[in-house]
């Protein structure tokens, strides 16, 4: 119970989570702002400090002779331990009828604890369930089209094609799904037999221009047209090996372009009227079939400026441009400086700036300062300066969550506040091997990390926990690890090993922003407690939520009621304060729904045969022992026996609907169309009908003759101590409702159209003389049902879903789809 309130209580880092942090709290449905804290439940307001005072006050009762609370009691010290002396006395008696869901009319320490501890439990699933994220397995696999060098790195451009780079100079374009679109063998200049041949560092698209950036072992970083592969220009006469290449457009036909060398050192060129110089540089002198210039004579123009950082005292393993931050960002394996965040300029005070001004315009034209090849270090007031064991192989930057992530060969992740360099917020622990690759997705909140040994997982930023694992066995993915690469826009990832790879991110059907959706998957029904006045509505997902009546906001939820099936359908007992659900597994649960604890699980006496469906369509909670306590309806453990006439002469297809009639009536209806109205004491059957065609058809060939649909009418006197049974209505063949008399061995009184589609549900308002009607079509028909005419027409409306059930009294309904409509993901509440 503590460790549960201290998650929700306690931050595990010290990220700024910006916009996420209000996405999470407008989850809730809530529909006005106001109520925010007026609505908060109190269960919500428990602390470490009140659950401690809450305990204690418990105690000094079972000191006075009493183990457990009433009502009033409990109220009592509730207001006292939450200090919330004003709190409404009616939230008291919700949270107090939630707990007493058997109804005695108190409560012990034991169970508030209980309740407590799972509706936490449950919250944290709920939040972590919303959080799900997946990668489809197996991989997409793409065998390479001939051996060669490896893969070195994988880019994407605009237009959503991927483009890979292989050591020996090997360019190929793929599609977003890894179909090879275009292919170059070498985009190097072929050489002499005797001379070494060219091979390639790494690679950026320039997109801005339609080039590609290519880095080389000969000091040269060489620049190709992106649309067909041939030589543009290059640059030579590095002074060290370019192992890591960037590129960002600053704006304004500005850019630059740096690289990270085998010396520690982080080298920026920067360039003005980029169009305009790449225009001027290919017309100069070729080199192996190159326009080439050398960076000195380079920064010789005006238009370019070259700045060389000493950053690390060991090769630079990545950097980066991070425009939002407008700082470089490099790593190394060096662990006194693992990431260094530098600055691209050096920051001068502003009279040496005004002096360099001064002279550099005295002759009227800007004064070139000569090329020095000799780094300098930045100042400590220009950088920030990051130190991990081991040091760093990959790391990110992230502005929205103010977050930078590393990864090495001690395999932790580590979350830094990119400003505190000190100590890291948090650090994730799961790989096996060294990381190799990680990438923040800003949008979803999460983090992706690949390791050497090929596992993919998926990281929560917020709770710091690991989402999905994707092991090499299940991803396909084997072979020494060389490039990746996520795709924010395709929601991909991309991978080269022995083969170039695609784990595509499993998403979820991205609803249109003006359809108001109460679940992820279709709800398939949904009820009405009028003791708590909640709502509770249960989705193909086996997810079960909870709301607030009232407000319309969602209080609760909790997942895999069924574990992976499917709920269908659902009742409440007759204080409504606990649930029962059944589900295409075959079991039947009772719950108290406001905090996920299942009470019982009902199954079935024998297993099912193969090829057997078990599937419970329609359930109902009966009171038919009367000897039982009031307070406690015993609990089967099995399935009573059949009844006789069930066995002899019941329904000989499957039976898809149940509608009861208290004290002892009971109706069923099957997929051949046959109602069957039972003594729910007794087993015996009371009436059988058939579910005629439709008027003028002399047999219903052809036509869906299934009842699902069945409700009962009762008559309210006010001389009579409960109400009697006048009728049975029953859904029939093309839209067609029939009203059948169950008294006296039962008769068809009368049937009547309502719609050109099935009907799927019926139910009345309170004293039966208003009849509600949903078709497969999706409209709600009203009708007077005092007298059953036909001769008026009823108003009919259009709403998303297709189950009816009456919430509060005759003047409100709630809507939601049934079984024969899994388009619907949302509960419609109507005046």
């Amino acid at each position: 119970m503590q460790r549960e309130l201290l998650k929700q209580n306690q931050r595990r880092h010290s990220l700024n989570l910006g916009e996420n942090a209000l996405g999470r709290t407008a989850l809730c449905h809530d529909a006005n702002s106001n109520h925010v804290s007026h609505d908060l439940e109190i269960d919500q307001k428990v602390s470490l400090e009140s659950l401690q005072k809450l305990k204690l006050a418990f105690e000094e009762y079972e000191m006075d002779g009493s183990r457990s609370l009433d009502e009033k009691s409990f109220g009592l010290i509730v207001k006292k331990c939450l200090g919330q002396h004003n709190t409404n006395n009616s939230q008291i008696q919700d949270l107090f009828m939630k707990i007493d869901y058997m109804r005695l009319g108190k409560i012990a320490w034991d169970e508030f604890c209980t309740y407590m501890q799972l509706e936490y439990s449950k919250r944290e699933e709920c939040a972590l369930r919303r959080k799900q994220a997946a990668f489809s397995l197996p991989a997409k696999v793409r065998r390479p089209l001939t051996h060669g060098e490896p893969v070195l790195r994988i880019h994407t451009v605009s237009d959503g094609t991927v483009v890979t780079l292989r050591e020996d100079g090997a360019v190929q374009y793929w599609s977003p799904d890894l179909h090879l679109q275009k292919t170059k063998a070498s985009v190097f200049h072929e050489r002499a037999a005797n001379r070494k041949p060219k091979y390639a560092t790494d690679l950026i698209p320039m997109t801005q221009y339609n080039k590609l950036i290519i880095a080389t072992g000969d000091r040269e970083i060489q620049l190709y047209e992106l649309s067909s592969l041939e030589a543009y220009c290059q640059i030579s006469g590095l002074e060290t090996l370019p192992l890591m290449v960037d590129y960002c457009y600053t704006g304004a036909d500005e850019c630059c372009v740096l690289y990270g060398d085998c010396q520690g050192c982080v080298n920026i060129i920067l360039m003005s009227s980029v169009g305009e110089t790449l225009r001027l540089w290919k017309n100069l002198p070729k080199t192996e079939n190159v326009p080439t210039i050398t960076l000195e004579h380079a920064t010789m123009s005006s238009n370019v400026t070259f700045i060389r950082w000493k950053a690390h005292q060991d090769w630079v393993t990545k950097v980066k441009y991070f425009p939002n931050f407008s700082a470089v960002v490099s790593s190394s394996n060096d662990e006194a400086s693992s990431v260094v965040i530098g600055c691209v300029q050096p920051s001068t005070n502003v009279e040496q700036k005004m002096k360099e001004i001064t002279e550099g315009f005295s002759d009227g034209k800007a004064k070139k300062v000569q090329l020095n090849w000799t780094p300098q270090p930045r100042a400590t007031c220009d950088q920030t300066v990051f130190s991990a064991y081991k040091g760093v192989k990959t790391y990110d930057l992230c502005k929205k969550h103010n977050l930078l992530v590393t990864g090495g060969m001690d395999r932790l992740i580590r979350l830094w506040n990119p400003y505190v360099p000190g100590k890291p917020t948090g650090i994730l622990k799961g790989h096996s091997a060294p990381i190799f690759y990680l990438c923040i997705s800003s949008e979803d909140g999460q983090i992706f990390s690949v390791s050497m040994d090929n596992t993919v997982k998926i990281w929560d930023i917020q709770d710091q926990c690991c989402l999905f694992t994707a092991q090499p066995k299940a991803s396909l993915i084997h072979g020494d690890l060389s490039a990746c690469l996520y795709s924010p826009f395709m929601k991909a990832l991309f991978i080269a090993a022995d083969h170039v790879s695609l784990l595509s991110l499993k998403t979820r059907r991205r609803i249109p922003g003006h359809v108001i959706a109460s679940h992820s998957e279709p709800v398939l029904c949904c009820g009405y407690s009028k003791e708590l006045r909640q709502v509770v509505s249960c989705s193909e997902g086996s997810v079960v939520k909870v709301w607030n009546f009232d407000t319309g906001r969602q209080v609760f939820e909790f997942g895999e009621a069924h574990g992976p099936s499917a709920v269908t359908c659902m009742t409440f007992d007759p204080q409504g304060r606990r649930l029962i659900t059944g589900g295409r597994d075959g079991c039947l649960k009772i719950w108290n729904f406001n905090n996920g604890q299942c009470l019982k699980i009902l199954r079935r006496g024998k297993k099912p045969r193969n090829g057997e469906r078990q599937e419970i369509c329609d359930c109902a909670y009966l009171k038919i022992h009367r000897n039982d306590s009031p307070n406690e309806p015993r609990q089967l453990q099995r399935p009573q026996p059949a009844w006789p006439d069930d066995l002899r002469s019941g329904h000989k297809e499957d039976i898809l609907c149940i509608a009861q009639c208290p004290p002892a009536l009971l109706a069923t209806s099957s997929y051949d169309g046959e109602i069957l109205v039972w003594n729910a004491v007794s087993g015996h059957i009371q009436c059988r009908f058939r579910s005629p065609g439709p008027p003028g058809h002399s047999q219903a060939q052809g036509l869906d003759s299934s009842v699902l649909t069945l409700i009962f009418l009762r008559s309210y006197t006010a001389d009579a101590e409960s109400p009697s049974v006048k009728g049975l209505l029953s859904s029939g063949t093309t839209g067609y409702v029939h009203f059948w008399n169950v008294q006296n061995g039962g008769k068809l009184t009368c049937c009547f159209k309502v719609s050109e589609r099935q009907i799927t549900k019926l139910t009345t308002a309170e004293e039966s003389t208003v009849l509600y009607a949903a078709d497969q079509v999706g409209y709600i028909y009203v009708y007077n049902i005092q007298t059953l005419s036909q001769d008026h027409k009823p108003p009919r409306a259009k709403p998303h879903s297709l189950s009816i059930c009456i919430a509060s009294d005759r003047r409100q309904i709630l809507i939601g789809p049934c079984a024969a409509a899994v388009t619907s993901k949302c509960a419609v509440c109507w005046n």
